[in-house]
This record gives C-alpha cells, sequence and structure tokens, in this order.
C-alpha cells in the first residue's frame, strides 16, 4: 500500500480520535503520593478531573482553583487544611475562581488575611456545592463574591468558632449578592460579634439546619437576610446565646432593597433566646422596600423571653410561643414531649406545600426523613423526647 493510501485511511480515524471527549483524570494528594501539596494538585487538574485529597495535615497548603468543573473529595478521615499563616491571593486557604465544583469531607482552619476576610474558601463565581465538610475558627468559613448567576450549595456541613479578637466582624457564612443559596443539614455555632449566616442572595432555602450560637457563642444577628429577597426558612432551630451582641435573631432587609421579589416564608422552625431580656425573633425592616414584604410564618416555635410578631405585619398562623428553660442547652435536644399540650394545636400544611417539612435535622449533622405525624407540634421536631 502506497503512503498516499495510508494517509486517505489515517486522516478520518485521527478525525473522530479528536472528537472525542477526554478522558477525566483522577489524582491523589497525600504525603504518600506522588503529588504530595494540594497547590501542585491545582495546577495539574484539568476541567472535569477528581483530585482526591488523603488523610493528614497541610498546613500553609493554600491554592487557586482554576478550573471549570472538579470534584475535590477528602478519603476517609477527614484531611484537615491548617492555614498556618498563609493565604492564596490574600483571600483565604482555597479561591475558587469560576467553574461547577463539587468539595466534599475537607476540613478548612485558621484563615487569616490583612483585611479581615480571610476564608476557608473563597467562592468567587460559577456553582459550588459543599458536602460533609468543616470550617472552623476562619476569619470567614466560606465568603462569596457578587455575581448574579453563582450558586452555593451547602449540606451537612459545620461551622464553628470565629475568632476573637478580630478587627473585622467574622461571619461562619457570608454569602453575597448571587442568585441561590441553598443551607441543608449543617450545624453553625460559636461566632463573635458577626453574624452566624449572612446571605445577600437573591434566593435562599435554608432547611433543617442547627443555627444556634450555643453557650459559649457571641454572635450578632444569627441568619441575617440584610438586603431582602426571597427565603424559606423551613424545620431549623436558629438560637442565640446569653451573651449575643443583638436581642434580634433573624433579621430581615436591615441594609435595604436589592431584589425586585421579596419574600420571606418561615414554617416549623423553633427559634430559641437564651438572654435573660426579651428578644426579637424576628426583625423585618419592611419600611426598607418600596413595595413591601410578604411575611408568611407557620408552626413556629419560639423559647425564651421576647416577641416574634410585634410590628411585622404579614400571615401568622399556628406559632406558639414557651418559656426559657425549656430545652438544656448543652443537650441541644429541641424536641417536645410525647404528652405536650401542643400536640395536634397546629393545622398541618397542605403535603403539596413547599414549607411543609420533609426531613428532620439530625445531630451531628445531616438530615432524617419525616413521615407525616398523625399529630403536628409547632416547631422544628415532629418526633419527641420520651424523657420530657
Amino acid at each position: 500500500m502506497s503512503t498516499r493510501a495510508v494517509h486517505r485511511i489515517a486522516f478520518p480515524a485521527l478525525l473522530l480520535l479528536a472528537a472525542l471527549p477526554t478522558m477525566a483524570a483522577t489524582i491523589t494528594v497525600g504525603p504518600d503520593e506522588t503529588v504530595k501539596r494540594i497547590a501542585d494538585a491545582a495546577r495539574l487538574a484539568a476541567d472535569g478531573d477528581t483530585v482526591l485529597v488523603m488523610p493528614g495535615e497541610y498546613r500553609g497548603d493554600v491554592a487557586v482553583w482554576t478550573q471549570k468543573a472538579l470534584t475535590i473529595r477528602g478519603v476517609g478521615a477527614r484531611p484537615v487544611l491548617i492555614a498556618d499563616g498563609e493565604d492564596a491571593e490574600g483571600k483565604g486557604i482555597w479561591v475558587i475562581r469560576n467553574g461547577n465544583f463539587l468539595i466534599e469531607n475537607i476540613e478548612f482552619r485558621g484563615a487569616r488575611v490583612a483585611d479581615g476576610n480571610g476564608a476557608g474558601i473563597r467562592f468567587e463565581r460559577g456553582r459550588l456545592e459543599v458536602r460533609d465538610s468543616a470550617f472552623f475558627d476562619n476569619q470567614n468559613g466560606i465568603l462569596t463574591g457578587n455575581f448574579p448567576d453563582a450558586e452555593l450549595i451547602i449540606r451537612n456541613s459545620v461551622f464553628a468558632d470565629a475568632p476573637r479578637p478580630n478587627h473585622t466582624l467574622p461571619h461562619l457564612l457570608y454569602v453575597g449578592k448571587i442568585a441561590r443559596f441553598e443551607l441543608t443539614g449543617s450545624h453553625l455555632r460559636s461566632g463573635f460579634e458577626g453574624h452566624l449566616v449572612k446571605s445577600r442572595a437573591r434566593e435562599n432555602e435554608i432547611r433543617y439546619n442547627l443555627i444556634y450560637d450555643g453557650p459559649e457563642g457571641g454572635a450578632s444577628y444569627e441568619l441575617d437576610l440584610p438586603n431582602g429577597g426571597v427565603a424559606r426558612i423551613v424545620g431549623n432551630v436558629i438560637g442565640q446565646s446569653d451573651t449575643t451582641q443583638n436581642p434580634i435573631i433573624i433579621s430581615y432587609g436591615a441594609e435595604g432593597q436589592l431584589w425586585a421579589e421579596n419574600r420571606i416564608q418561615l414554617a416549623h422552625n423553633t427559634l430559641v433566646s437564651d438572654r435573660l431580656r426579651a428578644a426579637r425573633f424576628l426583625q423585618v425592616w419592611d419600611q426598607h422596600f418600596a413595595d413591601g414584604v410578604e411575611v408568611e410564618a407557620y408552626n413556629n416555635l419560639t423559647v425564651g423571653l421576647g416577641a416574634f410578631t410585634l410590628g411585622t405585619s404579614g400571615i401568622f398562623s399556628g406559632n406558639f410561643p414557651l418559656p426559657p428553660g425549656l430545652f438544656a442547652s448543652d443537650s441541644l435536644d429541641f424536641r417536645l414531649g410525647p404528652r405536650s399540650l401542643l400536640r395536634d394545636r397546629v393545622d398541618p400544611l397542605d403535603p403539596e406545600d413547599p414549607l411543609r417539612p420533609t426531613a428532620e435535622f439530625s445531630l451531628p449533622v445531616g438530615t432524617t426523613p419525616l413521615h407525616p405525624p398523625s399529630e403536628w407540634v409547632p416547631g422544628a421536631f415532629q418526633s419527641h423526647d420520651p424523657a420530657r
């Protein structure tokens, strides 16, 4: 066969190979691996790859991730990333530039930068999903950019131990002006002066979390939605400590209107104040909105001294107050007893209503499915405490 004939056969085959997708690679990082540093994996990884991080401590191993799609997963015992005085681009331990990222089973500790906004993860743009991860002692656990097409999803993760003292206000979780924010099955505690959760997102889904500062905490707001937007808050325990910096637990609209649609809906939450003085369980700053704010609150339980609906107009049904001291803050058990007088005192939400809870928070993190009870109670838990 002539050389020209070989070329005629080979050229279509080369075109076919070029059209095939590149095979995704798996890069393993660890002290006993060829790639020992996460920063090196961030430079080596291509779009669509998976980075596996082996157990251990990674000190000062900061990274910027520029891929368009990537999975980063801790293997086995959760690997711990300790800033140790280092940062990526003056922003934090990891910077996610702009892509579709999944991060699982990674722990971030000690992020500090000069401007006070050091983050475990600085998420700038794209879509980021974080699962089964932990953020301790960071100026911000996660801090996002302000791109209106970005999306942040957090599941079954821990945010705790805001640094003290700090020259700026540390927030355990700070979400900027993005399209959508979802927080599920997560535990946030021990803030200091800043907020446990602050979100400027257009749409907020906050379901089945324990957002409770605890006796060691000194946060300001527990949940702050400063620019309004749509907020669905379902099945959470949200509570302040007796050393809080602010009597308000949930704040909506304190910094003025940003989005066209502004609505806050609360259903089956347990709102707790450990203060010895009156709290504001919900503060809606509707005077900051040209067309007002739609407020709906169904079957919520408030525990402690204070007011839930005072000064707030909207639809309120099935909400009940309980006196302080009903729940021991150290046990984190916020279930009512089987003989509670509140059983069957609320109108169950329609099964098709998106505000009807379908799960409950489960310690230490995560959720368990909720099977509709025969008698509904207000608050975050339909399961009961047999000892109460």
